[in-house]
């Protein structure tokens, strides 16, 4: 998470920052012994530990983690439609809650009469996280990219059903987990330190905290006054987009997607991708839409009687999701040493302590057998689910489950260990798992890569909370409870805010909701149904281009490690082609002027540069997604 770093920012297809680190092990003399497991859990429970004399899992917490979990999970909706990017809540969602509570607190003190503890502030943290993170990142994915392929909307009740239970089955997975890599091997999980540094500054009773409050309140206003202005028009209307002058291959350059897109968003999430992806970004754009695009059109495979966004990413998405797709995979595989770790561990993961009756953290760890019944009752929903509603045999089933808990192992050891969440490349192992298994079922293959990336997400999720629980000495049961629980408010508010904001598959692929990360999950979908004889001759070309410069670049940043800040990012040449040149030039801008803030001052930009762009980011997609309601309602 950028909280913003894992899966706080990078595009769903692309948990796999610009860099890749290979995690070395740590020099340790063989000959010395270490403390056992229950020495080292024994100690955090004798000093760290303050569960038992600290409000936790409190009413107050849980609802005002559930809201705002609702809220942000509203966001993370509009943010993933428009670029595919999954937003983490964990940072922003304490910073909210702290400045709301304390609004709260002024405004009706016979109402709120004490403030939260920290320990209810990351409870509220793990629900909100949940509630925003966990239901939706499929939801951007591949379920909007079975609305591509199928053209239609799958029933409510399948979604909702679908949502709940992939969110269940990786808060499930996290279980046995959770004391092998957290309290046993002390995994980083850097989002969940970072989360956990923020509560104890929020909580410090500095200024710092209400500065942060303070900024992100101004600049949600901000962001939510100019999506009013520019989508609503009033009071005043205040263009879309600005043109630039010239022309491209006999068309003006807004037609090539060559503009700029008035608004602060994307500008905002710039700051937080860093400058490393936004300079990749606006480099693949210049090259896609630039050269590539009118190539293209030039030799018939782009449509110039429809030329814009849609015309010319349904050309661009093969280069583009092959070089994430290969990308992703390789860089992956490049950590294979986690890999190794990862089903290493798998004996140690389900180690039961010696003399249970003896084990000091029995009464707030998740017992195991909340993990059994959790993950056998979310395992078989998912299971008569893909039955029921994709036709998808129950062996088949079956496997994508049982796939599904050897990846999350991976995915969850890689973010505790880089901070990385490969969730795009674990969903892509599943589609070409399946593309075996059932060659022609593009249904099938979405549906079962689908509970991967969901159920992987999740288990990450849970984990880099359970990580800033740890370090605060939360009751790790409580928090777990916490996450739960955020798993319903989320599905509640995002489902039928799905069905509003995306009445049918023609909505997706536009310049309102290009939906990018949707169109790599259909490509590869339909690659693997209907074979690569199917594409236009340049579209082939670009496939197999996409995926050597998908491998070539990892290669090269191995290769020349003190380079690596000058070789450009592969997810971020591959998802420039996918998104409109507009959205890299505003994230572009967004990242120059973090880095030129943080050159200049950098203990400022530490301060506000996360909590601005975070309340930019939720002001302006809030109202964009009211004022995108009102329409579809026709009240505005």
């Amino acid at each position: 998470m950028e909280d913003e770093k894992r899966h706080d920012l990078p595009l769903e297809d692309a948990q796999t920052e610009e860099e890749v680190e290979l995690i070395e092990e740590p020099d340790q003399d063989p000959h010395v012994a270490g403390p056992t497991p229950e020495e080292i859990e024994l100690k955090w429970y004798k000093e760290v530990y303050q569960g038992d004399t600290m409000k936790q899992l409190t009413l107050r917490s849980v609802i005002m983690g559930g809201l705002l979990g609702g809220f942000m999970s509203l966001s993370n909706l509009y943010v993933g439609l428009k670029t595919g990017w999954g937003l983490g809540v964990a940072i922003t969602s304490c910073i909210l809650s702290y400045a709301i509570w304390k609004a709260l607190m002024r405004a009706l003190p016979f109402l709120f009469k004490t403030e939260m503890t920290i320990l209810e502030n990351n409870c509220m943290q793990s629900t909100a996280s949940s509630a925003g993170y966990s239901t939706g990142g499929t939801m951007v994915s591949a379920i909007s990219a079975y609305l591509i392929i199928t053209g239609s909307h799958m029933p409510w009740t399948v979604l909702t059903l679908w949502t709940i239970f992939l969110a269940m089955l990786g808060v499930f997975i996290a279980i046995p987990m959770k004391r092998q890599m957290i309290n046993i091997e002390q995994l980083k999980f850097p989002s969940g330190i970072a989360a956990a540094e923020t509560l104890k500054s929020l909580h410090a009773k500095g200024s710092e905290a209400a500065d942060k409050a303070k900024s992100l309140g101004l600049a949600s206003v901000f962001g939510a006054a100019i999506a009013w202005l520019r989508d609503a028009g009033k009071p005043f209307a205040i263009p879309g987009s600005l043109s630039f002058p010239g022309s491209l291959g006999g068309f003006e350059l807004a037609k090539w997607t060559i503009s700029f897109e008035v608004g602060a968003m994307m500008i905002a999430a710039g700051a937080i991708i860093g400058w490393k992806m936004a300079w990749s970004m606006l480099l693949g754009a210049a090259i896609n839409y630039g050269v590539l695009a009118p190539w293209a059109a030039s030799v018939g495979a782009i449509d110039t009687t429809k030329l814009g966004f849609r015309a010319i990413v349904q050309w661009s998405t093969w280069t583009g999701a092959a070089i994430m797709v290969t990308s992703a995979i390789f860089m992956f595989a490049l950590q294979w040493k986690t890999v190794i770790r990862a089903f290493g561990g798998l004996t140690n993961i389900f180690h039961k302590r010696e003399d249970t009756a003896a084990d000091p953290l029995a009464h707030i760890e998740v017992p195991t057998s909340w993990f059994v019944t959790g993950t056998a009752v979310s395992g078989l929903g998912c299971i008569i689910v893909l039955h029921w509603a994709f036709q998808t045999s129950w062996w088949m089933g079956l496997v994508a489950v049982a796939l599904t808990f050897l990846l999350a192992i991976v995915a969850a050891r890689a973010t505790g260990e880089a901070d990385i969440t490969p969730i795009g490349a674990m969903g892509k192992i599943t589609q070409l798992t399946f593309g075996i298994l059932a060659p022609s079922n593009m249904t099938t293959n979405l549906m079962t890569a689908s509970v991967t990336a969901g159920a992987a997400g999740a288990t990450a999720d849970l984990l880099t909370d359970l990580k800033s629980g740890y370090l605060l000495g939360a009751n790790p049961r409580q928090q777990f409870l916490a996450q739960f629980f955020g798993i319903f408010a989320g599905t509640l508010v995002v489902v039928p805010a799905f069905y509003i904001l995306v009445p049918n598959a023609a909505a997706l692929g536009t310049d309102q909701w290009p939906a990018p990360s949707a169109q790599v999950w259909a490509a590869v979908a339909r690659l693997l149904a209907n074979g690569v004889h199917s594409l236009h001759p340049t579209a082939k070309m670009g496939l197999l281009v996409g995926g050597m410069i998908g491998i070539i670049i990892p290669t090269l940043e191995l290769l020349f490690p003190k380079h690596k800040k000058y070789i450009p990012s592969a997810m971020g040449l591959g998802l420039s082609m996918v998104i409109g040149f507009y959205n890299s030039l505003s994230m572009f801008i967004g990242a120059s002027i973090a880095t030129i803030l943080e050159k200049k001052n950098k203990k400022l930009a530490e301060k506000y540069v996360i909590p601005v762009s975070a309340g930019i980011i939720a002001g302006e997609s809030i109202i964009g997604i009211v004022i995108a309601l009102l329409a579809a309602t026709g009240r505005l």
